[in-house]
């Protein structure tokens, strides 16, 4: 099957899995106590009328069915309405506050392969040695550390004790020298357990890919044992990263719910909880949605750069 067969079936594909995820993003949401007329009215008496003309206004008078397709038809354009909380316009808030996420998430994912490959490397072709034994006890501590206790441990010790950082982020730009020393501690918080994950992969299929035939043939034809490593052994034991490391790419995005919540960076994240708290549903319908097709994305674009690595994926 050609190249571009392929990309063109896993699209095909691709289009149901979206619908399917914007039904489960409709659902969970409406599945939450209240809705929309809570968050407004709050604790307030008001009529039977006003609560009506709220219900229609936001069309939660019309059955479950009607408005998700209402809903789904304006995800379809990423027109996602006003906030019924802050009245303010759901795309352009998530527009604000996505470049935010995105930064960190990215920095996370390159600090994550910049740790990860070469720490693989090393204790794959060093197994049994101390650097091994140092190497998988680090990836078991960064896998086993919850990314909030991490952070608030380094928050703690680097911007409260020592100083090194600050607590709160800079009003600077998100392209700035100040806004990047700040990202530092929140990156390393986010990234140290991708980077154990990535190790730990990359380790175990070069050590199976060490073992192979045509490694020990490589090594009578009397290659360099750098060639045999670099050129041979990582180049296929690289495929499984791949995949892991694309769909990291958009879990690390998803995972900084929790960590600008610690370093108050104005993220996604953030906002998501902040809308949970205050039920504040079209902005939490819009993220999540946001979120899955972030994920959905990611396992298509990983499928397609594993066929063009591996054209045995095609068939």
């Amino acid at each position: 099957m050609s190249l571009g067969r392929y990309v063109g079936r896993r699209l095909a594909i691709t289009v149901p899995v979206l619908v399917g995820v914007t039904a489960l993003t409709f659902s969970f949401v409406h599945l939450l106590p209240g809705d929309a007329v809570d968050a407004i009215v709050g604790f307030r008496d008001v009529s039977a009328e006003t609560e009506a003309a709220i219900r229609a206004e936001y069309h939660l008078d019309q059955p479950v069915w009607d408005q998700y397709l209402l809903w789904l038809r304006d995800a379809i354009t990423l027109e996602f309405g006003e906030s019924p909380v802050t009245g303010r316009d759901v795309s352009a808030t998530i527009g604000r506050r996505l470049p935010a996420t995105l930064a960190l998430g990215g920095a996370a994912w390159l600090l994550a392969l910049a740790i990860g490959i070469p720490a693989g490397i090393v204790t794959a072709v060093s197994a049994g040695k101390p650097a091994d034994e140092v190497g998988r006890l680090a990836a078991l501590a960064g896998i086993a550390t919850p990314n909030f206790w991490l952070g608030l441990i380094l928050l703690f010790v680097f911007s409260v004790r020592l100083g090194w950082f600050r607590v709160l982020p800079p009003d600077a730009p998100l392209v700035s020298l100040a806004t990047v020393k700040f990202l530092v501690l929140p990156t390393i918080t986010l990234g140290t357990a991708a980077a154990a994950l990535v190790m730990r992969l990359l380790r175990s299929s070069m050590r199976r890919e060490l073992d192979a035939p045509y490694v020990t043939a490589a090594r009578a034809r009397g290659l360099p044992e750098r060639t045999v490593i670099l050129k041979h052994v990582l180049r296929n034991a690289f495929l499984p990263v791949v995949t892991v490391a694309g769909l990291q790419l958009a879990f690390l995005v998803d995972g900084a719910v929790v960590v600008e919540g610690i370093f108050s960076w104005p993220g996604m994240g953030r906002l998501l909880v902040r809308s949970i708290l205050r039920r504040d549903y079209p902005v939490i319908q819009a993220i999540v949605l946001v979120i899955g097709i972030a994920i959905v994305l990611a396992n298509l674009l990983v499928d397609i750069i594993y066929a063009i690595l591996d054209p045995r994926i095609r068939y």
